[in-house]
């Protein structure tokens, strides 16, 4: 048979190499009762049945894999990817690709908790390691190419709730040493359990997303090495029988080319984008145009005063879930232009305590909101690549003020220095670490491919 789509890309996975990894794409990575009970009683004498049984028993082994900020703790190796998924996204602090999904955070926990996982004589290296997290990367970034659709911010589905349990499944069938069968039927396992629709932004259940796209893919995966099939076609564009075509009103799949010599990974031309702050990417736009504009005000005025304000105009992109004029919950507030723009120019910053109960329900923040006009200009984008964000201060004196920025400090056109991304990585590991752990991670990591046991880390 001709070569199709999904087979190509379990080819990929399984035949992919360490030496393929470039230096730059090494630097980027590092639920009716009785009738249901009936059925099951009956599906009890399936094959399919007797699979999924063995994987469940998993769960009576030793709890073997840790779990971020709990020293001691362990759990199952799935239930500490999860844990630890949800972590990475409970504050929208994790870092943002395009198109738009955030990448690292569905690969990853189910990286580290497979390592633990593993028995001693098969625990694999940094190398090994580094190489499935990027096929873990590369997976998603060449699917959410499939479709126009993906490049925009989202409307539907949650994107890493989608392509990073694909992500996570091949990253770990990589890890697994998985044959090219069997990552085509992880791959397939992964779509029946992928998806997320985007009404849970800016709720608690929104990290959700992230900790099932990581455990997901990693279950999708130890089903497949047990011998679970799926359909061999699930990445194809068949008509009348959607796959994973299922999650976008536009898409096109091209094959994954087997890697010869020379693989050039989507992360080589494609960098990320590091947050500076925790809330939602589109923010990190409007905050850098906000204190832009705070600026100009202290030199026109002498100090940041309100009471001089009578409007303030932001131009933003129309995005119905990150338009949130009174935010009332942390989680709104990570999902606010109008939350993150007025607590930049009130404070002068955006940072963790930005989000607390009490900064969230200040009175002078409410005045500033209740100024807030939002404009949504033609040419602004809902684009990660294209996006602006422009904040205007109307003034009484009949004076205007703007700010307006195009590519945030963080964005991949304007990448974090190492020294920032280090002071970050300092600042978030100290309220769990102490110095001595803290630096062992960033020389461990910065060092990874002459690690001989990954699952130190």
């Amino acid at each position: 048979p001709e070569e199709t789509v999904t087979g190509s890309f379990a080819s990929f996975i399984h035949a992919v190499r360490p030496e393929h990894l470039s230096k730059t794409v090494r630097q980027r990575s590092k639920r009716m009762i009785l009738d249901s009970i009936g059925v099951g009683l009956v599906g009890s004498t399936t094959h399919v049945f007797d699979i999924a049984l063995q994987y469940c028993r998993l769960y009576s082994s030793v709890a073997v894999s840790s779990v971020y900020g709990k020293p001691g703790v362990k759990l199952s190796p799935t239930l500490a990817a999860f844990t630890n998924g949800v972590a990475t996204h409970s504050m929208d602090f994790d870092d943002t690709w395009h198109p738009a999904t955030h990448p690292s955070g569905a690969v990853l926990p189910a990286l580290l908790a497979a390592s633990q996982m593993l028995p001693p004589s098969t625990k694999p290296n940094g190398t090994d390691f580094l190489l499935a997290f990027n096929v873990g990367l590369e997976v998603q970034g060449r699917l959410m190419h499939f479709s126009t659709e993906a490049h925009d911010i989202p409307k539907r589905f949650h994107p890493p709730s989608v392509v990073g349990t694909m992500g996570s499944a091949a990253a770990t069938a990589k890890l697994l040493s998985l044959s090219t069968a069997q990552c085509t039927h992880a791959l397939g396992i992964a779509a029946s359990l992928a998806g997320a629709p985007m009404a849970n932004a800016a709720t608690q259940a929104k990290p959700l997303h992230i900790g099932n796209a990581t455990r997901l893919g990693f279950e999708a995966a130890l089903l497949a090495a047990r011998g679970m099939e799926a359909n061999p076609l699930i990445l194809d564009d068949i008509p009348g029988c959607s796959g994973f075509s299922a999650f976008y009103s536009v898409y096109q799949p091209k094959p994954l080319s087997t890697p010869s010599d020379h693989h050039e990974f989507l992360l080589e031309k494609q960098d990320i984008a590091f947050k500076r702050f925790p809330a939602h990417l589109g923010m990190h736009w409007v905050v850098d145009a906000a204190l832009s504009v705070r600026n100009l005000f202290i030199n026109y005025a002498g100090s940041f005063s309100p009471s001089l304000i009578r409007t303030i105009v932001l131009k933003i992109p129309v995005s119905k879930y990150i338009n949130r004029p009174f935010p009332s919950s942390e989680h709104q507030a990570r999902h606010s232009f109008q939350f993150n723009a007025c607590t930049a120019l009130l404070d002068g910053e955006v940072g963790l305590s930005s989000f607390t109960e009490s900064s969230i329900h200040r009175q002078e923040l409410r005045e500033l909101l209740d100024k807030v006009v939002v404009e949504h200009p033609e040419d602004n984008a809902a684009n990660f690549d294209k996006m602006y964000g422009e904040v205007a201060l109307l003034l009484h004196s009949g004076d205007v003020l703007t700010g307006k920025c195009d590519t945030f400090y963080g964005h991949w056109r304007k990448p974090l220095s190492k020294e920032s991304l280090l002071k970050k990585f300092r600042s978030n590991a100290s309220h769990v670490l102490p110095e001595e752990k803290i630096e062992t991670i960033i020389t461990m990591v910065d060092n990874l491919e002459d690690l001989s046991d990954s699952s130190q880390l």
